[in-house]
């Protein structure tokens, strides 16, 4: 990272995978070519999981020619008009993908995604299991390289450097 002024902690890292709304992983191909999708994504410690069709996509086709990705999530953001620039918070991470088998860790990785993105829908969980489990793939990203970058200025107007909190 070029700004290390801006760089946080990997608790911080952690924090912005665990709130994106969405996230972008990018792959390359099996002729190298970049690809990238956007992915409702949970994480359970050092793994995040994501889930895709059955079906074999150009996901899961260019994931079996190279395993090897990396992902952007993006928390916050606010334009600082005044300063011509944004305030914002991201955490990179790069790893490997790996197709979860085991119908156990399958059922609690897609758990955790709709717990995170679906809370209110919790009581259906089951019955969808049930319905879906079989035409379903889940993927699991093991983390290995995951840094946090922040851009943000405190009510004063500095910006907030070296991981420097505001304090409320």
């Amino acid at each position: 990272m070029i700004r290390k002024d801006r760089e946080m902690p990997r608790e911080f890292a952690e924090s912005i995978v665990d709130k994106c709304e969405w996230a972008v992983m990018a792959m390359n191909d099996a002729d190298g070519f970049p690809y990238c999708i956007p992915l409702t994504i949970a994480r359970d410690g050092n793994f995040i999981y994501f889930h895709a069709s059955k079906a074999i996509g150009k996901k899961a086709a260019a994931l079996a020619a190279d395993s090897r990705v990396c992902m952007t999530c993006v928390g916050d953001t606010k334009r600082a008009s005044d300063k011509f620039t944004t305030e914002f918070e991201s955490a990179v991470l790069t790893g490997t993908a790996s197709e979860v088998k085991d119908e156990q860790e399958k059922t609690h990785a897609l758990r955790l995604i709709c717990e995170r993105h679906t809370p209110a829908n919790m009581g259906e969980f089951q019955r969808s299991m049930e319905r879906s489990l079989n035409n379903t793939a889940v993927w699991k990203i093991t983390i290995e390289e995951i840094t946090g970058k922040r851009k943000k200025y405190d009510k004063d107007g500095a910006e907030l450097k070296y991981g420097r909190m505001e304090l409320e």
